[in-house]
């Protein structure tokens, strides 16, 4: 077992540079000793790049120019680390703080069988560290356009405490071999936002890698319970289309049930209750799906 392996950790940061800065604290109390911190400023506009580079001083940060979305930004890092020889990459979003053994946890895990294409940690919320937020991901093949969370809400009193095989690895925290990139490639720029993370372990699972869920490794994410995750226009057009999009790209025979959930669901849900802008944002991720548009939202 390689313990040795060269870990790149790659933060994306966008306007946002308060939880960059708790994240990269936390990274350096990381109890795994190879590892470089690689962050990419996405085009900020509040001062990001200045202030990150004056914080710290000895991590690496490159500039993008322009806001390339999660999947642009991360890529633009992945290329970079390969460049200079990681043997993984560590996406983590920067509104995390990881545990000091969450990155060793993973490794482990990672190098020991030569076919886990990637692993994911147990994330729980900031604000209360018992409840979940991700232990591992479902998707069931009768229904892709509805891939969950497992544990959501759930306190966690130790029921996903073994490693197991997940539908997808959640690219808040997601440990990707070098070998399993070469071969099935990155994250996929045209979705820009959202289903790239659940696209890319598709693609790695069918080519045959393994995806695995690895409890030790504990992640705390900023999210807020209380808003649930609340829904914005921003939101419900990247979902409404990239779904499609996923589905039609990994589960083609399901195409026409995720075009009526996506209608059900962003449209006529949002007009019965009197959301319209959250209603027209669907129509537009749809119809943008139906016209091939791809990349950030106009």
């Amino acid at each position: 077992m390689r313990l040795s392996a060269t870990i790149a950790i790659i933060l994306l940061n966008w306007n946002g540079w308060r939880d960059t800065v708790d994240c990269v604290e936390s990274c350096r109390k990381l109890d795994y000793p190879n590892f470089r911190i690689l962050i990419v400023d996405n085009g900020s506009t509040d001062g990001s790049e200045a202030i990150l580079r004056e914080r710290f001083p000895d991590v690496e940060l490159i500039q993008t120019g322009a806001n390339l979305g999660f999947a642009g930004g991360n890529n633009a890092g992945i290329r970079h680390a390969l460049v200079r020889g990681a043997d993984y990459v560590w996406l983590l979003n920067n509104d995390t703080v990881v545990e000091p053994g969450a990155l060793g946890a993973l490794v482990r895990v990672a190098e020991s069988d030569p076919r886990v294409g990637m692993v994911g940690s147990k994330i729980v919320y900031f604000d209360d560290p018992w409840l979940l937020w991700f232990a591992g991901a479902v998707i069931d093949p009768e229904r892709p356009h509805r891939p969950f969370h497992r544990g959501l809400y759930e306190r966690d009193t130790g029921q996903y405490d073994r490693v197991a095989e997940t539908g997808y690895v959640t690219g808040c925290s997601l440990l990707a071999r070098r070998e399993m990139m070469a071969e099935v490639g990155m994250l996929d720029d045209d979705l820009f936002l959202y289903f790239e993370d659940a696209d890319w372990s598709a693609r790695a699972a069918r080519a045959g890698w393994k995806l695995l869920y690895v409890p030790d490794s504990v992640v705390r994410h900023k999210e807020s319970v209380s808003s649930g995750g609340a829904a914005s226009p921003r939101l419900v057009y990247y979902t409404a289309r990239n779904r499609l999009y996923f589905v039609r790209r990994n589960f083609p025979a399901k195409l026409a049930a995720a075009l009526c959930y996506d209608l059900f669901e962003h449209v006529l849900v949002n007009v019965k209750k009197g959301r319209f802008p959250l209603a027209v944002a669907g129509c537009r991720g749809i119809r943008d799906f139906l016209a091939g548009k791809i990349g950030q939202m106009p």
